[in-house]
Order: C-alpha cells, then sequence, then structure tokens
C-alpha cells in the first residue's frame, strides 16, 4: 500500500476586485444603485453646480479686489472685497479704540490657547487643528503682503501677521503641554480664571488698564461674548433645571417646570426687549444695569431653558434598571447623578445639545434689537458708508458675515461628531 502525501498549499492573497471596493463601488452603491438614484444624483448635481458656479462667478471671477470706493466696485458685478477689507476692524472689535484693541486680540490667544489642549485628545488631532490654523494664518498674511504694496488704505486693520503666529505657536505649545500635565490645569483655567481675566482684559478700569465701555463693542467680538457666556452659563443650569423637573419634591419641580414652560412660550427677541426696556423700570432711582450684561444673562437663561428640556430627554432615556443599580449600591443623589445616570444620558443627547449651542450661536444676531452691534449688526451699519455705496456692497456684507457664521456652526457641527464618534465606541457590536 502507497501512502500518498498531498501538498497542501495556501492560495495567494489577491486583491478584492475593484467593482466592490474603492470609489467606483461607493459611487456605484451609494448615488447610482438604481434609476431613481441616477437621476436624484444627476438633478442634484446639476443643482450644486448652478449655485456653486454662480457664487464662484460673484465672489471670484467678476469680484474687484482692489478699489478706493464704492465707485471702483460699481464697474464690476461681483462682490466688492475691498469694502470688507477697509471695514474688517470694525467687522471683528466694533468701535473697540483702535490702540486698545491688542486686549481682546489676547483673549483671543488665551481662549485658543485653553480650548485646543481641551477638547481635543491626541496629538494627532491637536496638531491637525493647529496645521488648519497655521494655513488660515499664512493666507490672511500673503493678503496683508499683497495689499501693502497698493495704495489702498485700511488693509493694516484686517490682519495682525504676529498675532496670528503667536496663536498658533500657543496653541502648538499648550498641546504638547497638555501631553504632560493633562486637561485638568487647562480646565480648572477655563472656567475658573478665564472669565475673569477676559473681563478684566476687555473693560478695562482697573489694574491701570483703559476703561472701554461696552457700547463700543460690536462685531464678533459681541458674537463671540454673548455666544460663549450663553453656550458655558446655560449648560450647568440647564442640567439643574433637567433634574428639577424630575424631581420628587413638588416645590423645586414646580418651580422648574414654570420657568422652563414660561421661557419656552416666548420669543428670544422679546425676553430681550424686555431685558432693555422693561427691566430698567423695576430697578430703584440711579440703580443702572450695563446693556449688554442684561443681554447676556438673558440669552443664558433663554438657552438653559431649552437646553433643560434636551437633557431631560436623555435622562428619560436611561433604563430604569441604572438607577436600582445605583440605589443598590447605597449611592446617594448626587453620585447616582455624576457618576452614573448624567455621563450616559449626556451622551445620548449630544445632537440635540450642540443643535441647541449652534441655534443659540446664530440666535446671537438678535442683540442688535437693543442697540448691541453683533457681526451683522455691524455689517449693516456699515452698508449706509456713503463712500462705499455700490450695488454689490451689500451682498457682499451679507457673505462675508453669513460665511462667517457658516464656519463657526460647522465647525462646531464636526467637533460634535467627533465626539460622539469617540464616545460611542463601546456601543460598537
Amino acid at each position: 500500500m502507497t501512502d500518498v502525501t498531498a501538498s497542501s498549499t495556501e492560495a495567494p492573497m489577491m486583491k478584492p476586485p475593484r467593482a466592490q471596493v474603492g470609489p467606483i463601488a461607493w459611487l456605484r452603491d451609494n448615488l447610482f444603485s438604481s434609476v431613481g438614484n441616477t437621476i436624484l444624483t444627476v438633478l442634484g448635481l446639476g443643482f450644486i453646480y448652478l449655485a456653486l458656479s454662480g457664487l464662484f462667478k460673484f465672489a471670484v471671477v467678476d469680484a474687484t479686489w482692489i478699489a478706493k470706493d464704492g465707485a471702483d466696485c460699481a464697474k464690476n458685478d461681483g462682490a466688492c472685497w475691498p469694502f470688507v477689507f477697509a471695514k474688517f476692524g470694525q467687522f471683528m472689535y466694533g468701535t473697540y479704540p483702535f490702540e486698545l484693541r491688542w486686549r481682546p486680540k489676547l483673549v483671543y490667544l488665551l481662549a485658543i490657547a485653553a480650548l485646543v489642549p481641551l477638547m481635543f485628545n491626541g496629538l494627532r488631532d491637536k496638531l491637525r487643528v493647529v496645521s488648519v490654523m497655521a494655513v488660515v494664518s499664512a493666507i490672511l498674511i500673503g493678503l496683508d503682503l499683497a495689499f501693502q504694496s497698493t495704495k489702498f488704505t485700511g488693509v493694516d486693520e484686517m490682519v495682525d501677521p504676529v498675532f496670528l503666529i503667536v496663536m498658533c505657536v500657543a496653541a502648538l505649545v499648550t498641546s504638547f503641554l497638555e501631553e504632560k500635565t493633562g486637561k485638568k490645569p487647562f480646565a480648572i483655567f477655563f472656567f475658573l480664571l478665564f472669565p475673569i481675566v477676559a473681563t478684566i482684559l476687555l473693560v478695562g478700569g482697573i489694574m491701570g488698564l483703559e476703561f472701554v465701555p461696552t457700547n463700543l463693542w460690536g462685531g464678533m467680538l459681541v458674537t463671540l461674548v454673548v455666544a460663549t457666556v450663553g453656550i458655558v452659563a446655560a449648560f450647568p443650569i440647564g442640567v439643574a433645571l433637567a433634574l428639577g423637573r424630575r424631581s420628587k419634591m413638588p416645590i423645586i419641580r414646580g418651580a422648574s417646570v414654570g420657568f422652563i414652560e414660561f421661557v419656552r412660550g416666548v420669543p428670544l427677541i422679546t425676553v430681550l426687549f424686555m431685558s432693555s426696556v422693561m427691566l430698567p423700570l423695576f430697578l430703584p432711582p440711579g440703580w443702572n444695569i450695563d446693556k449688554l450684561l442684561r443681554a447676556l444673562f438673558m440669552v443664558m437663561l433663554f438657552a438653559a431653558a431649552y437646553l433643560a428640556e434636551v437633557v431631560r430627554g436623555g435622562l428619560q432615556a436611561i433604563p430604569r434598571g441604572q438607577f436600582e443599580a445605583a440605589d443598590a449600591l447605597g449611592l446617594n443623589y448626587r453620585q447616582k447623578m455624576s457618576l452614573i445616570v448624567l455621563p450616559q444620558a449626556l451622551k445620548l443627547v449630544i445632537p440635540g445639545i450642540v443643535n441647541s449651542f449652534i441655534g443659540l450661536f446664530k440666535d446671537t444676531s438678535l442683540v442688535l434689537i437693543i442697540g448691541l452691534f453683533d457681526l451683522l449688526g455691524i455689517v449693516q451699519k456699515n452698508m449706509t458708508d456713503s463712500k462705499w455705496y455700490a450695488p454689490s456692497t451689500v451682498m457682499t456684507g451679507y457673505l462675508f458675515a453669513g460665511a462667517l457664521f457658516w464656519i463657526f456652526c460647522f465647525g462646531m457641527s464636526r467637533y460634535s461628531a467627533s465626539v460622539e464618534k469617540r464616545l460611542g465606541q463601546g456601543d460598537k457590536r
């Protein structure tokens, strides 16, 4: 009997067919998988082409890039970018004294230096953010150098190259420091010390700093102040209101429900109008609260009421067994909420929370009704400048304001998506 030994060899590894992987397969599966999807894809691409081609023609091809006044811009049908360059300082800081604008710039620098290490995990993500900041800085510096060679005035207010470079370096240095020290020092600084430092720098009046009244503030400075204070302060208040609405104590539950339903029953513009016109009537004679401070307080309470309902939805989504398990472990109410319930509830409602933040950021334009000139308000105000009057000036101003709002809102959306993806790693099956 002969033993036959069969030699077995592994089959060579082969790449999958191109029709199943790669960009062509993705296009076929997602955009051209059927006749109906193909028709919708073609129509969608056509609509996008028409919209973007018209925008590109207005903003780039037919745009005016060098001009002394609106008369030069009126010669073309496109955007009047010299109007934006000339008014850029006001768009960013309003009528904040030019020689003191280093103070809001320093506030921006401190905020960036604290937020980049605090908000992003991993050195790779931080380097990616700093790289984007560096590219934007390089573009702005290039524009500054390009226009400095012309006779166009006011471009030196558009950008401070030294400030942009320092901001990138600060974000990079603090990112390396966070790898050694952890996030706790940055969290303590941003939430406890930064509000005090920012207030002293922006307002002044102490430590030898010249006093700058808030009626001189404007532009992106007001937009960021109102949005930041509203978002940061409204979050803990909203969480407290959500917990109060689910409380077993009738007084706390009734007060929370009454506040939430009352605030959600009126528009923000009414709340701001009441803070500006009606509130001073209830103050004692001689008392006066700063108009910006009143707006910040009302925006904070308004955002907290809407955020409370978002958080309450997350609390109701937590299974009852989580509460019972916490009770079985002997945890008190504070430990149960802070260690078990709230971390899970907040993770579930990240899209709703960020949606509220984005809506609040855009609603900051309503402060114009009480005489505070935010970004959109200061853009509209400068449109009345007779020197820069031109048919395209109005559209250019709105395009610039819309682009800035979109950058901030899109950035918050992408950041929330990354946080949601990172926190949801344990939920994958």
